[in-house]
This record gives C-alpha cells, structure tokens and sequence, in this order.
C-alpha cells in the first residue's frame, strides 16, 4: 500500500525498450512468457510471471531487476503444476507480503474449470498450497455463464478493514470475499450479484477483471488497475477479443461499492507484440510498484512477451498543459 497515489493513477507511458522480457531457449519457458505479479524487495523489484513451452502447461517463474526495466531471471520456475486442479497450469500470479509471508493467488487450470487458488511461502521457492478458494463460484454467471466453477483472477487487500481481510476476484464480472485468516475466504455475495460488471459500449463491455493488487491514493481511495475486453464474434465462428487496462477506486469505508472509474482505458494494444501472439490485441496488466519515485506498471502482451508502461508523478496529467500555463506567467 502507498500513499502518494492519485487517482486516476498516470498517465502511464509504455518502455521504448518493451518487451523487457520474452521466451528463450528449449526450456520451460521457450514460447510464451507473460502476464506477472510484482513486489519490492529491498531495492530490487522482483517479478512472478507465466510462462510455458508449447505444451501450453504454465509455470511461474522468478525475475529480480535494480532497475525496474532489466531483469535477470531464474532457470527453474518457482511454481509449477503439482495437482489435479492445476495439471494443465498455474497461471497467471498475484501476490502481496503481509507480515512476512507471501500470499500468492493464481489460476489452477485442468482444461475444465479456471480456479482461483492460494499457495503460501515465505521465501518465494518453499510453497504450501491451500488449494482453490471457492469450491462453486462462477464469475462469468452474469456474462456468459459456464456452468461449473470458474474464478479466476484475485487481488488481497494487504490490510484490514472493517477487522477483516478483503479479496477482490473474478474474471467476467468482479465480487468480494472476506477472510480472518488469509486462508479460508467467503465470498460477499452469489455469483449473480458481482459488484462490478462490463459497461456496454465502451472498452470493457464484455468482460472485466482485477488487475492488480489495490493502492491507496492521496484522499483514501483504493485504486486498482484492471483488465477490460470487448469481443468480435465473426460469421465463421472466429472470435477476435481487445483488450484494454482501467482502473477503478474503492471507498475502504465501503468497501463493497465501486464509486469511480476510467471512462477510457490507460493502456491499450499499440506495438506489434501487443497485437500479434498466441492471443492477439491483448495488453493485460497484474503487477504494479512503487520503485525509485516511479510507477511500473508489468503486463502481458497477446500471451506473448512481458512488458512494462511507466508514470512519472513529475509528469501527471496535463503535464503539457501545465508546462505551457507555467511557461506563459513567466513570461508576464
């Protein structure tokens, strides 16, 4: 959590040195590498993200960088498939430190049900699973319902409130869950009733999804950044999908309730990796830090390579603008 946020948060500007992270050798992760968790560690920033070869089976890998921008990475994963609900993948990693221990949420997928599950360590390499979160939940009942359980996508608050930790999951639509423990989680609500849904006509209409792990903002909102998708269905069955990052902002004091959202996405496909790969015209987002008095916001381009968009708070909305206001009282 950090206290010199606005929101919304940005504008955020894309690394000219994108990808900063992509598939290499005959290895595990040889074809696609994507979609990671961040966090700080000391003056490094460290990167949990996806990755497999073309067996498509996902493992989650170790990145470290001084920088933010290069990162020299592990040769084993930290993370791979070890049980039935997660055989065919652990994808993509959410992560947040709270009280010396590393709560890691991610998607265990068995080619049925996407489920939201938890694995703990305190060492980043040493995990104890805890299995999926949600035994009967399906995040896409008001979207496009599947019939089974499917909850991906979730982000821990790393600090109480109302006296109880809060999660906010779900791909499709997004609900809330509560927890005393950081282990067993309830959600607030059926699956009918998400607390924020896709928008029609705009960059999220057909789907919304948590991004990252919330930050709190000068006046004490909690600002998420997340992921919106809109889908092209064509008359030969082909379905073409876009998408584009938002944020939302939470009221702690009523945490339940989204009161403000990005009207227009802050991050969309532009660069030819963010249009072209194993799923094109994707720019997904799951990690965001506070590093060196910078924002790096790391997301995944169409399943593809990794890469990082950048906020200077020197430099915060209408920075040309202002500059140019500044420039003409100093000419008085």
């Amino acid at each position: 959590m950090f206290t010199d946020a606005t929101f919304p948060l940005g504008p955020f500007v894309p690394y000219e040195g994108n990808p900063i992270l992509r598939p290499k050798g005959n290895s595990w992760e040889s074809s696609n590498l994507y979609n990671p968790a961040a966090l700080v560690d000391g003056d490094e920033v460290v990167l949990l993200y996806r990755a497999h070869a073309e067996d498509i089976v996902s493992h989650i890998g170790l990145a470290r960088s001084s920088d933010g921008y290069t990162f020299e990475r592990e040769d084993a994963p930290v993370f791979s498939p070890q049980e039935d609900y997660e055989r065919f993948g652990a994808e993509d990693p959410r992560i947040v430190l709270i009280e010396g221990v590393y709560y890691l949420t991610y998607t265990g997928w068995d080619r049925h049900s996407a489920q939201l599950c938890l694995a703990t360590s305190t060492d980043l390499h040493t995990w104890t699973r805890h299995g999926p979160i949600f035994s009967d939940f399906d995040t896409f009942a008001t979207v496009d319902p599947r019939g089974h359980n499917w909850s991906k996508a979730g982000v821990i608050v790393p600090v109480q409130m109302q006296g109880r930790w809060w999660m906010y999951f779900g791909e499709g639509a997004i609900y809330w869950a509560t927890s005393d423990d950081l282990i067993h989680w309830t959600p607030g609500t059926p699956d009918t009733e998400p607390m924020y849904s896709p928008t029609p006509g705009s960059f999220d209409a057909d789907l919304v999804e948590i991004g990252t792990s919330p930050v709190l903002s000068s006046n004490g909102l909690l600002v998420f950044l997340t992921n919106g998708a809109t889908r092209t269905v064509h008359s030969d069955g082909r379905v073409d999908v876009d998408y584009r990052c938002g944020q939302i902002a939470i009221d702690p004091e009523d945490p339940t309730t989204v009161i403000a959202r990005m009207q227009v996405p802050w991050l969309r496909p532009q660069t030819f990796e963010d249009r072209h790969g194993l799923v094109s015209n994707v720019t997904f987002v799951e990690g965001l830090v506070s590093f060196r008095g910078k924002w790096f916001a790391y997301y995944g381009q169409s399943d593809t390579t990794l890469a990082v968009a950048v906020h200077d708070p020197a430099q915060p909305w209408g920075a040309q603008v202002r500059a140019a206001l500044e420039s003409k009282e100093t000419r008085r």
